[in-house]
């Protein structure tokens, strides 16, 4: 019966963790605001808060290995949407905040650790170094919200995954000088380590990388087992290089990852796919479990000197160490603020500071307990100030826009061509997805912005800059296409403004059957995707109209004898409407309409009406 109970206690505790890491994303997403917020709380409450959840009575010993499992597939994942081509803008800044950076914001955490804290020297370096990385598990959705225009979105994505090995190195070579304590053997300890770490590690993650591809091209494992095996490849990397060299695991999975993304031979989208669900449920999990293990005590020990660190870091430490790594870059005053104004950490800091904690403490290291209260502080803080106001400060920067008027849009066949290049010519940011490479190189030939591939590649949000955008207009020829476009794209900007043509009458039928065709409706009920292409071959072309007093939105239907088929209307403010099948727009005087026409012989004495002028 006891050991019922026991068990029954357990299986109560891991349902509590599943359902409140979830609970809390799902109701983060709601709300807007960051999901590391509401994780953060949910752990607080449920453990040194109720005393409903204790993770060192759950796992035992357990816990910090899982803890770091975790943490080296989220960083797996991270490499994953690392790409080769964005750093031939931004390499040189990733290169500098990782290196240059690193170093200001390790001797910066430090100074203030020691001098507003109190802890002693090699607890304030030990706290320097956790406190390097920032966290690209916030970083992500964050950017995915504000769509910040420029280089600097993808300097803050790979300065975010990139860091959290180096930082979590810096720790381990600080953790074991800490333990040795003599500082001529520390310093020879660490030059040997670092070059294990690079070697081993990296080395490691490439092997394990360059394997799963072979087997992957080879068709050695069947597609059910492909996800299995790329995890247990993982763990074995992970392990392996922890056991030749202490901490070099997380150096191999962010290699692992960054190599798979990388190479040509074999697609891994749905490895990625994989990885993008498997981290939501880590995430979740981590942070409601370490966030459990705070001491009740511990928190009542926050107070002034722990604000006052934690404004030193967003103030000082982090504006000196990006103004430091973009000397000489091409980066602009506005986008090196932003740089400044974006450092949140995150589960990487809060499980290094987890794991070394204990560990000192074991070892008999006076003050370590208060790493990981600070650790967690700094985290809540900073989540919550670059989450609650990052946007803002890229509006202000004007580095994004409140509401973007751009469009993406998919498809990219010669209509779509032009009305993407009438748009842009009227300085509205466009971008064209299609996997016809045909469409691709002719909108390219026009100077559009493309991606050939699939809207519903997985490495799409990751891989193009929709700074600027805020609609998506989904115009293939396959409904059903269209509509999973924008089910995938209705979070990033949101129901209203995705876009569908109008669905062919056979799908309209099955209409009861796939209720999820939810898109607002293009241009008018009868502009399904064969008719619009009935138009284009029936000699409509796209033209840009400008309506005036003297030439009215009623003068332009009957310019076109009522076939006009408007598709776009710019107001005076320079906004961009999107015209539907059921809004009523009606353009005014000032307003320059979009759409597809088809203009008469000018010999046709009816072509326009007397005393009436043509339409720009």
């Amino acid at each position: 019966m006891l050991a019922s109970s026991h068990t029954g206690s357990i299986a109560v505790s891991l349902a509590m963790i599943l359902i409140l890491g979830v609970g809390s994303q799902w109701l983060a997403w709601r709300v807007g605001l960051p999901s590391i917020l509401l994780l953060l709380t949910a752990g607080v409450v449920a453990g040194p808060w109720q005393g409903w959840l204790e993770p060192d009575a759950l796992f035992g010993d357990l816990l910090l290995p899982a803890v770091s499992l975790a943490v080296a597939l989220i960083l797996y994942e991270g490499g994953l949407s690392l790409k080769v081509s964005e750093l031939k803008k931004v390499g040189a800044v990733v290169r500098n905040l990782v290196s240059i950076g690193a170093a200001v914001t390790w001797i910066g955490s430090a100074t203030a650790a020691h001098f507003v804290l109190g802890l002693s020297m090699p607890l304030s370096a030990l706290l320097g170094a956790v406190l390097v990385v920032t966290g690209p598990t916030v970083i992500g959705p964050l950017l995915r919200h504000i769509r910040p225009t420029g280089a600097v979105g993808s300097i803050l994505k790979w300065e975010g995954i990139v860091i959290d090995p180096i930082g979590a190195l810096a720790a381990v070579l600080i953790f074991e000088a800490l333990l040795i304590g003599k500082a001529s053997t520390a310093a020879g300890f660490a030059a040997v380590a670092v070059g294990k770490t690079i070697l081993l590690g990296g080395g490691i993650g490439v092997i394990s990388a360059a394997l799963l591809t072979l087997v992957l091209a080879k068709f050695w494992l069947a597609d059910h087992l492909q996800n299995a095996v790329s995890l247990m490849l993982v763990i074995a990397a992970f392990t392996v290089s922890n056991l030749l060299q202490e901490e070099s695991g997380l150096l191999a999975v962010t290699v692992m990852g960054f190599v798979l993304a990388n190479q040509k031979k074999v697609d891994v989208a749905h490895i990625v796919e994989f990885k993008e669900n498997l981290q939501v449920l880590l995430i979740s999990s981590l942070f409601v479990i370490l966030a459990a293990r705070l001491r009740p005590e511990a928190l009542r020990e926050v107070g002034a000197r722990e604000v006052l660190f934690v404004v030193l870091l967003i103030i000082a430490v982090r504006p000196i160490s990006v103004f430091a790594s973009t000397i000489r870059s091409k980066l602009t005053l506005r986008e090196k603020l932003f740089l400044s104004w974006m450092a949140p950490r995150g589960i990487v800091a809060a499980a290094v500071a987890s794991v070394f904690a204990l560990r000192l403490a074991e070892n008999g290291y006076a003050g370590a307990e208060r790493i990981v209260p600070a650790t967690f502080f700094v985290i809540i803080a900073t989540v919550a100030v670059y989450g609650l106001t990052a946007a803002f400060a890229a509006r202000w920067l004007k580095l994004a826009e409140s509401n973007p008027q751009g469009i993406l849009f998919v498809g990219a066949q010669d209509w779509v061509q032009q009305a993407a290049a009438l748009l842009n010519e009227k300085k509205f940011r466009v971008f064209l997805v299609d996997n016809n490479w045909e469409n691709v190189n002719e909108a390219r030939m026009r100077g559009l912005s493309t991606y050939a591939g699939s809207i519903l590649d997985e490495k799409l949000l990751t891989t193009i800059d929709l700074g600027g955008i805020g609609r998506i207009l989904a115009l293939t020829p396959n409904d059903w296409v269209n509509t999973l476009a924008l089910q995938r794209f209705e979070h990033v900007f949101g129901k209203a403004n995705c876009y569908q043509l109008p669905p062919e009458e056979d799908t309209l039928k099955r209409r009861d059957e796939h209720k999820h065709i939810h898109g607002r409706l293009l241009f008018d009920e009868a502009a399904t995707y064969d008719a619009v292409r009935m138009r284009e071959f029936d000699g409509y072309t796209i033209k840009a109209t400008r309506l005036s007093e003297e030439f009215t939105y009623d003068d332009y239907q009957e310019q076109y004898r009522q076939s006009a088929m408007p598709m776009f209307v710019i107001d005076t403010r320079n906004r961009l409407h999107v015209i539907t099948a059921k809004d009523g727009y009606q353009p005014e005087a000032g307003h320059t309409i979009i759409g597809f026409v088809k203009e008469r012989r000018r010999t046709d004495p009816t072509t326009q009406r007397a005393g009436r002028p043509a339409p720009a």
